[in-house]
Order: structure tokens, then sequence, then C-alpha cells
């Protein structure tokens, strides 16, 4: 029989799995070609993050926000000490960063990328913006790759620069969205290179300014996913086909702002599930035959 603490983490996990499921558009795919103990220490690690991101992000939160984030990171520390507070998420949360030996820095780390939202708006420089990308993404790529296995300690920097990469497909594709909530991501110093202002980046013209603009964005991410390519082989086999997948999928996003001359005003950019189930099959099929060896074909310059 099922002890009341096993009854317990089993609900919390299966929480976790339905938050993934339904939440999680992008990095789900990347989710279900992993083994069930990795798969389900993903979801569980996303559904801790994603309560995180909803707290700054929500717009039908009326209460508190900082307060709100404040107690989820006391939340974080007592889940460790082995009191999850009758959350759906955090015993599910607790064995995973255990099982996985994942350092709790990481989280608060991404709190503190959540508390920027409540009180920046825009930055000066990419330096400025970096440090912003690091704490919202790249520590999610260091907690990936603790659930993925990785033994050479350089396979951190490769994991940052992946979660650099990932951001700024994101900052690109919700401009308009962002614009709309009074936040502009792009760099003021960039702005001004190209001639041009926030305020048109919210609401001006799509001129030459602004396509030579995007296309200078566009490249930069480019080039952090290049960066980031070493990394696969520096995971477990075990890991790969999720992390080839995650690569890919976000990838495939940026491929598509460039496809719409990067339009990504007049529609919502995103991969169709039907693609992102082919790009995990193929990850997860190529990984069983040729030892992992990533399929990237479209990084190639």
């Amino acid at each position: 029989m099922m002890s009341e603490s096993s009854k317990e983490l089993e609900t919390s996990y299966g929480y976790c799995r339905e938050v993934a499921r339904k939440r999680a558009r992008n990095f789900y795919y990347s989710f279900i070609v992993l083994p069930r103990e990795k798969r389900d220490a993903m979801c569980a690690v996303y559904a801790f993050m994603r309560y995180c991101d909803d707290i700054a992000d929500d717009p039908d939160i009326k209460l508190n926000r900082a307060a709100m984030l404040d107690r989820w990171r006391q939340s974080l520390e007592d889940a460790a000490a082995g009191d999850c507070q009758d959350s759906p998420i955090l015993p599910a949360f607790a064995d995973a960063v255990r099982k996985f030996d994942i350092p709790l820095d990481y989280f608060h780390q991404l709190i503190d990328g959540a508390s920027m939202d409540l009180s920046i708006s825009h930055y000066r420089t990419f330096d400025d913006l970096y440090d912003y990308c690091y704490k919202v993404a790249s520590v999610v790529g260091l907690v990936c790759i603790h659930v993925f296995g990785f033994d050479c300690p350089e396979a951190k920097k490769y994991a940052e620069y992946c979660g650099i990469a990932f951001q700024l497909t994101n900052i690109l594709r919700d401009v308009k969205e962002d614009g709309a909530s009074g936040r502009v991501y792009i760099p003021e110093e960039d702005l001004r290179a190209f001639h041009y202002s926030a305020e048109e980046l919210i609401s001006g013209p799509r001129d030459e300014r602004y396509n030579r603009l995007m296309r200078f964005e566009v490249a930069r991410a480019r080039g952090y996913y290049n960066a980031a390519l070493p990394l696969v082989e520096m995971v477990h086999g075990s890991g790969r086909p999720g992390l080839c997948a995650m690569i890919e999928i976000y990838f495939s996003i940026l491929e598509a702002i460039e496809r719409k001359h990067y339009d990504v005003f007049a529609n919502s950019i995103s991969v169709p599930r039907t693609r992102k189930v082919a790009i995990a099959a193929r990850a997860l099929v190529r990984s069983r035959l040729f030892g992992g060896r990533p399929y990237l074909p479209v990084l190639q310059s």
C-alpha cells in the first residue's frame, strides 16, 4: 500500500505534468522524449518556474507581486527543508531538486529575474539585457543540464549561451505583446544605432530602419545558438533528445520570424504542433540510432 507521503508526491508530480502539458508550449515537446524520471523532473521544475513567471506577468493578479515573489522565494527554502506547505508543486519540485542535485541558487536567480520585470521596463545596453536574460533563461538551461546529466564543467557555459539564445528569441517574438505592457527589451543602444525609437518599435513604421534593426537582433540570437551547440555532445545520452528538440524548436521560431520578414505584429509567431512533434520524434530516433548526434541543420548560416 502506498504511504501518505508517497501519495502526496505522486499527486504533486501528476499536477506538475498537467501544468507542463497545458502551459509549456515549446518545452513540453522536449520533455516527452526523456526517460520517465527525467521527464517528471523537468515537469516539476517547469511548474515551479511557471508559477514564478505568472506572478510577474499575469495581468489578472492584482495582489502585491513583489510580496508574492518574496513568499515564493521563502517557499523554495522551506521546501528544500522538507516543508511543502500543502503546495501542489513543491513536493515534486523538492524531490526533483534532490534527485538531480540542482543548486537552489539557480531558482533564487530566476526569482531575481522575475523581480526585474516588476521594476525595469527598458534596458540601456546589451550587457544590461544579458544580465536579465541570464537570470530568467540561462539559469533554466543550467537547471536542465542537471536533469539531462553532464560531467564536463564547461557544459555550464554552453548552457548559459543556450538560455541567452532562447530568451533573445522570445524577446523578438513578443515585441508586440511586451510593448502593450510597456516593456521594451531591445536595448536602447541598438535602437539608437539604427535610428529607431522605443515608441516606434511599439507603434511606429515597419520601414527599412526596423528591418535592419531586427536583422541585427536575429543575427545576434543566431550567434548564441551556434555558440551553444557543443553542449549537445556534453550532456548524457539519455538527455540529448530533449536538448536537441528544445534547441531546434526554439530555433524554428527564429526562422519563422525571418520568413515573415520580421513582422511580429500582424500574427503571433509559433511553430505548428505537428512540426514540434516531428522534431521531438526525430531527435529521439537519431539518439537511438546514432548515439545522440544532433540533428540541427537549421542552425547552419
